[in-house]
């Protein structure tokens, strides 16, 4: 077997549209072709540009998935990241809310700053003690137990307190794309643009996907239409979805935005979402039994319902196999995921193993060793030690 590299990102290097459409005119002459892979990729350039034209315009778009464009977009809000990212197709690296701190505006700024500083000290005030063992255990470089454990603790406290933060507060994105998914992408948000009703979200949302399809018209391939006449995925259209678990589910569960970003990594299930009817809020399990503080919390991130902050509720509705579930679980249910999306894992797999335990005794057999609890008790060998260990993941409050 001979391997050879006949195209490749290169830093600093953007394609252009020739560039794109002969790279997928030489690919998609392979199918056909009674020549050698040598007189391929030798042939001449419009040749190739010329039969990509013809295949793309004859609806056969796969071609063009081989060409790739790897973007870095500042400033692009969360949630349009959120769209992008739940169609699938696509390599992602996202500046984290979880672990940075983000530039939101000043009204946000002031409530976030507020709650990073109560979590922090409710954190310091349950958990500090546990840290600090943990890294006297574990010792860290260059830092004393008591230095890494205020890290810690100041990264969970920007955890639970971006729940206030807008989905429209910007980011950075790296996102890398084929030029079928990118043409596509155009298209579906010009769709969304034109038809969608003009909620408010959607007015705020709109000239966002306006400015992304301005500024990537250099990249996108004019020959390709999408007849199959698809739209945005994240966005549900259905009033009502049926539950159903067997070698496939379908499952319904209200969740924050944050944990609707989250659970998109996982590109082979699908999610969509819709608004619930009234506003609901997502409250931290760290200030749950203060009723004081529940009532505080509700009232600030419900003074900026307008701004629709990650901590808003969203009806979500998560489908796939159940091989594809086991992989979520294999991440999810983990003292290291964000906490709302391992409990949420965890009543999804409980309601998952209940519901074949008569109807299919081999996808019974398979879940059920999962419902053991954190993935490290059935097999997971994590490179680091957990300071939760498996018994705390899915008690902690943080």
């Amino acid at each position: 077997m001979e391997i050879n590299v006949v195209a490749s990102t290169k830093l600093g290097h953007i394609s252009s549209k020739e560039e794109v459409l002969e790279l997928a005119g030489k690919m998609s002459n392979i199918c056909y072709t009674k020549r050698t892979a040598e007189d391929i990729f030798n042939e001449d350039s419009n040749i190739s540009i010329n039969r990509a034209k013809g295949v793309i315009g004859n609806g056969h778009h796969s071609v063009s998935e081989h060409p790739r464009y790897n973007y870095v977009i500042s400033d692009i809000p969360k949630i349009l990241a959120m769209v992008l990212n739940n169609e699938g197709v696509y390599t992602t690296s996202e500046k984290s809310a979880r672990y940075t701190k983000m530039k939101p505006t000043a009204e946000e700024q002031e409530k976030y700053d507020k709650w990073l500083q109560i979590f922090s000290n409710k954190i310091k005030e349950e958990y500090e003690e546990k840290f600090v063992l943990y890294n006297t255990k574990f010792p860290p470089k260059k830092k004393t137990p008591e230095e890494a454990a205020k890290i810690q603790i100041e990264k969970l406290a920007q955890e639970n307190a971006r729940y206030m933060l807008s989905v429209f507060t910007p980011t950075i994105l790296g996102h890398s794309i084929d030029a079928r998914q990118l043409s596509y992408i155009r298209i579906w948000f010009e769709n969304f643009i034109q038809n969608a009703e003009d909620t408010m979200f959607n007015k705020m949302l709109k000239p966002y996907m306006s400015e992304f399809v301005e500024k990537t018209c250099e990249q996108a391939i004019d020959e390709i239409e999408d007849k199959k006449k698809r739209t945005i995925s994240m966005f549900d259209s259905r009033e009502n979805r049926q539950e159903f678990f067997n070698e496939c589910y379908s499952v319904n569960y209200k969740g924050s935005f944050a944990e609707l970003a989250q659970a998109q990594r996982h590109r082979t299930l699908r999610y969509t979402m819709k608004f619930l009817k009234e506003p609901e809020f997502y409250v931290p399990l760290i200030i749950r039994s203060n009723e004081k503080l529940v009532n505080e919390w509700l009232s600030d991130i419900s003074s900026l319902v307008d701004r629709f902050p990650q901590g808003m509720l969203i009806m979500i509705n998560e489908r796939g196999t159940y091989e594809d579930f086991i992989q979520k679980c294999s991440e999810r249910l983990c003292g290291c995921a964000q906490l709302e999306i391992a409990l949420q894992t965890k009543k999804t797999l409980d309601k998952y193993i209940e519901n074949v335990k008569e109807t299919n005794k081999e996808v019974y057999d398979i879940l059920l060793p999962y419902s053991r609890g954190a993935r490290c008790m059935n097999g997971w060998h994590c490179a680091a030690p957990c300071v939760w260990g498996a018994k705390e993941t899915f008690t902690r409050k943080v």
